[in-house]
């Protein structure tokens, strides 16, 4: 089943984005079963090195990061693992051909952490189909089908997330990624501390593009203060500006700014 998403208040007409109801189906398909929280799509992607490039998200559940401003607990708390269906990559695909009218598409694979996931028969079976690849993680876990991907985010969490980074773990997941994937960073930023956290990355990998944004404090309610992130926006630009730091890519969450908090778009 697929239901359409409403329209959204003051738009013309739905959203395209839509979701699937995905029962597990028993098959030939004897690979390891990946945990999902949703697939939803087509929409855009709102954040990072493919901002806006349409995309199928496939949401995997299970995370081994505990964020204070999580905005996807319900891919990563154990709260809500009895909604985490366990599906095979023919399965997933499947899914995915139908959201995407059989269109080869991008595939953002996201999480919780998508890494702790073993998504490498997804990735061989929709590039033999010419759909690409694209996946978001903290970076601390490594993969050999890094390498595989076509885009490889990684994102590691800067002080106000609580979560310390493992600079080896990280490496290690460029070093995975090789010749292969397109290895980028993101960093969220919320506040002074955030943001010398991202300078201090930026030196640590000067070769790699950056982009950073600001994070979405109010993570837990239907409707965001989209005057508080624009002022949030507005901080950080002038922030780097005034420091004379042209390297990293200043981008809004896109996706936060047409849909708010709204799941599955």
């Amino acid at each position: 089943m697929i239901n359409t998403h409403p329209s959204l208040p003051g738009s013309s007409g739905q959203s395209t984005s839509q979701k699937m109801d995905y029962p597990h189906k028993a098959g030939n398909d004897t690979s390891p079963k990946i945990k999902v929280s949703e697939i939803f799509g087509p929409t855009i992607q709102g954040e990072g090195a493919v901002i806006g490039r349409p995309t199928v998200f496939v949401r995997t559940g299970g995370c081994d990061y505990r964020c204070d401003w999580c905005d996807t607990l319900h891919a990563v708390d154990s709260e809500y693992r009895h909604t985490w269906k366990p599906m095979s990559a023919t399965d997933i695909f499947a899914q995915i051909k139908i959201l995407s009218n059989n269109h080869p598409i991008l595939v953002s694979l996201s999480g919780g952490n998508p890494a702790i996931q073993p998504l490498g028969d997804l990735i061989t079976l929709g590039k033999k189909h010419d759909y690409s690849f694209m996946m978001e993680t903290q970076g601390s876990i490594a993969q050999d089908w890094f390498k595989d991907l076509d885009i490889l985010t990684l994102s590691p969490k800067p002080p106000s997330s609580k979560m310390p980074t493992d600079f080896t773990k990280l490496n290690d997941c460029i070093a995975a990624a090789g010749q292969g994937a397109q290895v980028s960073l993101k960093i969220v930023i919320f506040d002074d501390l955030d943001y010398a956290y991202a300078k201090d990355i930026a030196a640590r990998y000067p070769t790699l593009p950056l982009y950073i944004q600001p994070g979405n404090p109010n993570t837990n309610e239907a409707a965001i203060d989209q005057n508080d992130l624009n002022a949030r926006m507005l901080w950080l630009i002038e922030k780097a500006t005034n420091d004379n730091w042209y390297k990293p890519t200043i981008l809004p969450q896109l996706h936060v700014t047409l849909w708010g908090n709204k799941k599955g778009v």
